[in-house]
């Protein structure tokens, strides 16, 4: 940890120039949270990185001077992953934002870690290819900061998160290294690091390029909406669908709350009074296509649908789309704050979950609002309160805590995309042994020896002071 002064601040200003470097408070407010603005610390200073190089001198910078270092991208982070603790320097790649190469023939593109995700998808248009992951915040997430935190999306059931279309990355280490993991070619040689490095968010290494995997377009797809008046007949639907065998493309629901607050903004013409909408696409073969929506939707009147709404063109599939992923854009109108949650249990345990986190709504007197991954069982729970009422967030964090808490009793896990960052640092030991963590904290030590990169994260650190608005342990002791 730093303490700032004027002196290595002005040296820092001086490496860089003032026009890759924030030192100005009143500017570095912007960088004091993510998504989850429950926390909140200003870095001591922002750097805008424009090559690997200007990475590496960063890093050897910050070393000699014990100054640790915090990578952001664009900040869409929902569990504080990008907090800078302590001060430090935040590291933001906003402007290595560059797709250096796209090989259809050799399926992978290299890109910078500031690209957003979407403006890689509309880069390999008309390719017959595509990158898969595809967040509900790809519009402004980055690809670096889906690898740190190892983001999923709505596809995720049948393509898999981020980890499963990353190659290799470029990463810079704590001592200024420049290193290679993975390999482009899918079969590298040596041990796989690969898989450490996703998901690690910050707390390894600088990732500065990324080789990502690029999936063959499907020939077609069919895509619907089933309406229910009922939400326990919605998850049983998902948990038939995938138990006769079929594996849609997504699978995802809306419950009552977000329907409301989706439908008074953009007008899709939702019903008011259902209690739940699902999402449902099938792709590949268009000759299997037709038989396959038409099993899923056996399924859906089975479990008592009110109302099925097909896409018959492109631009109707585009529509339905649109209206999951302005799910969240559509919450401030029901709340003037929110925190959206990320758990994972069994698909089967669906029904209970969702029951159990309306039992938490009424005991903690929090409104929560659910839009999540229903196929995979990846929940989102979203709590609204008032941020101006100490209470009230108390009550929110509450009921967040309990809710990860019967994730893990149902055999699940308190992370499906978002991370661990600073939010769930509490939850870790619930979740692991002390084995595991030991085991963790050495694999960590073996590429960050001295804790200088995102500091705090992932891990509990009991020598590290929480200098966030909400300290963990008091979330413990709620």
């Amino acid at each position: 940890m730093s303490v700032a002064s004027s002196s290595w601040l002005h040296e820092l200003a001086t490496l860089f120039g003032r026009e890759q470097t924030l030192i100005d408070p009143s500017l570095l407010v912007v960088y004091e949270c993510d998504g989850f603005t429950l926390e909140r610390n200003r870095p001591d200073a922002v750097v805008f990185p424009e090559s690997t190089g200007d990475v590496v001198r960063l890093v050897n910078f910050c070393r000699e001077r014990k100054i640790a270092l915090v990578p952001r991208g664009a900040g869409t982070s929902l569990s504080g992953g990008t907090l800078p603790l302590g001060g430090g320097v935040t590291v933001c790649f906003t402007r290595m934002k560059a797709i250096e190469e796209i090989r259809v023939e050799d399926r992978f593109a290299r890109v910078q870690p500031g690209v957003v995700n979407v403006h890689l998808t509309q880069a390999l248009k008309g390719t017959g290819y595509h990158y898969a992951p595809d967040p509900s915040s790809q519009g402004a997430c980055t690809v670096g900061g889906n690898v740190a935190t190892n983001s999923g999306g709505p596809h995720t059931l049948k393509y898999g998160v981020t980890a499963d279309h990353v190659l290799a990355v470029e990463m810079v280490l704590p001592d200024g290294q420049v290193a290679m993991i993975g390999s482009p070619t899918e079969e590298g040689p040596g041990i796989d690091l690969l898989g450490p490095v996703v998901g690690s968010e910050g707390t390894l290494g600088i990732v500065t390029k990324i080789w990502v995997r690029l999936t063959p377009d499907p020939e077609s797809f069919r895509t619907a909406m089933g309406i229910f008046d009922r939400i326990d007949d919605a998850t049983e639907a998902v948990t038939d669908v995938i138990a006769e065998g079929m594996l849609p493309a997504a699978l995802e629901m809306m419950d009552r709350g977000i329907i409301r607050a989706v439908e008074e903004a953009f007008h899709h013409g939702f019903p008011l009074d259902a209690e739940a909408i699902l999402f449902v696409e099938v792709d590949g073969p268009s000759a299997s296509l037709d038989r396959q929506m038409a099993r899923i939707e056996e399924i859906f009147r089975r479990r008592g649908v009110r109302e099925i709404r097909t896409a018959v063109t492109p631009t109707e599939r585009q529509k339905l789309w649109k209206c999951r992923k302005q799910a969240f854009g559509a919450i401030g109108r029901l709340s003037p704050s929110f925190c959206t949650q990320d758990g994972v249990v069994p698909r089967t345990k669906l029904p209970h979950i969702l029951r159990f986190i309306g039992e938490v709504s009424r005991r903690f007197d929090v409104r929560i609002v659910n839009v999540f991954h229903a196929g995979d069982g990846n929940i989102h729970p979203i709590l609204l309160f008032d941020d101006r009422d100490e209470a009230a967030i108390e009550r929110a964090l509450a009921a967040s805590d309990a809710i990860l808490r019967e994730c893990i009793a149902c055999g699940g896990c308190v992370t499906g995309e978002h991370g661990i960052g600073v939010e769930k640092l509490n939850l870790i030991e619930a979740s692991f042994t002390p084995d595991d963590i030991d085991v963790m904290r050495r694999l960590r030590d073996a590429f960050n020896p001295g804790g200088s990169l995102s500091p705090g994260k992932k891990l509990p650190d009991p020598n590290l002071p929480h200098v966030g608005r909400v300290h963990p342990g008091r979330r413990a002791a709620l």
